[in-house]
């Protein structure tokens, strides 16, 4: 795992009030019972979205469905590395995907 990229998803998720990051080995943010953020080994940040907002992103960010450990993780898009330095976006959809979890019935 890349340190200084892991470093950039935790200085994003801090920058979160509602929620923190959790896992040692496998960083993630949940809430409601549901997983919303997750860092990977292949050092990538997915995030998870309703699928309307997912397509809608897909097509924006011009990237894909998210994988983790070779799996394509339903619920997730892949965040380009390029959209990390930008703050403002990632925190805004750091947030989105908390209030998308939020919404969902508790598990």
């Amino acid at each position: 795992m890349d340190k200084d990229k892991l470093e950039i998803y935790d200085a994003l998720v801090a920058k979160c009030e509602r929620f923190e990051r959790k896992g040692k080995t496998m960083p993630y943010t949940s809430a409601n019972g549901y997983m919303f953020s997750l860092f990977n080994k292949a050092n990538e940040i997915g995030i998870r979205f309703s699928k309307e907002v997912q397509k809608k992103y897909i097509k924006e960010f011009n990237t894909t469905a998210y994988k983790s450990y070779g799996a394509v993780m339903q619920g997730y898009i892949l965040i380009p590395e390029s959209m990390w330095k930008d703050e403002k976006i990632a925190v805004k959809l750091l947030n989105e995907s908390y209030d998308y979890v939020m919404s969902l019935p508790p598990k």
